[in-house]
C-alpha cells in the first residue's frame, strides 16, 4: 500500500493538470541587446475533450530583462486557427460552451483563454480566444471554427 499511494497521487495530479501547449516555433520581431528578444510564437493545443481537433495560437511574447525573468506583461496580440486533424467523436454530454485552454500572459492576472462553443444547428465547433485583464475595456479576441465532418471515410 505504501508504494501504491504515491503512484496514485502522481497519477491524479497529472490527470487534473491543465492542457499544456506544444511550442511549434518562434520568430524574432525585435532584437534585444540584453535579455530575450521580442518574438511571436506559435503553440499547438489539442482539445482535451474532443480528439481530432487541434488549435494553433500565435502570440506575442515580450523579451528584454523582464521577459527573460518571466516578469514582463505580454501584449494582447494573438491569433487562433483550429482544424480537424483526425476523426471527431463528440462526448455524450458536451456543454454548449466551455473553457478549453488558458495561458498566463502576465504575473498580474492577465491571461489568454480559449473557449469552445458547440453550434449544434450547424454541426460546428467554434473556438474563441480572448485576453482577460483586470482593467476595463474591450478585450482582444479571435475566432476559429471547425465543421464536424467524416474523416478518412469514417
Amino acid at each position: 500500500m505504501r508504494l501504491f499511494a504515491p503512484a496514485l497521487l502522481t497519477t491524479l495530479a497529472f490527470a487534473t493538470c491543465p492542457v499544456t501547449a506544444e511550442e511549434i516555433g518562434c520568430a524574432t520581431t525585435t532584437w534585444k541587446l540584453i535579455g530575450a528578444n521580442h518574438r511571436v510564437c506559435v503553440y499547438a493545443y489539442d482539445d482535451p475533450k474532443i480528439a481530432g481537433v487541434t488549435c494553433h495560437i500565435s502570440q506575442a511574447r515580450t523579451g528584454g530583462i523582464k521577459g527573460s525573468l518571466g516578469l514582463a506583461e505580454d501584449p494582447s496580440q494573438f491569433s487562433i486557427a483550429c482544424r480537424q486533424v483526425g476523426p471527431i467523436t463528440l462526448p455524450a454530454k458536451l456543454p454548449a460552451s466551455e473553457e478549453v485552454f488558458s495561458d498566463d500572459t502576465s504575473i498580474f492576472f492577465k491571461e489568454t483563454k480559449v473557449l469552445r462553443f458547440h453550434d449544434t444547428k450547424r454541426n460546428v465547433l467554434a473556438y474563441m480566444a480572448i485576453s482577460r485583464k483586470i482593467i476595463a475595456g474591450a478585450p482582444a479576441n479571435s475566432i476559429s471554427t471547425v465543421p464536424i465532418q467524416p474523416w478518412g471515410g469514417k
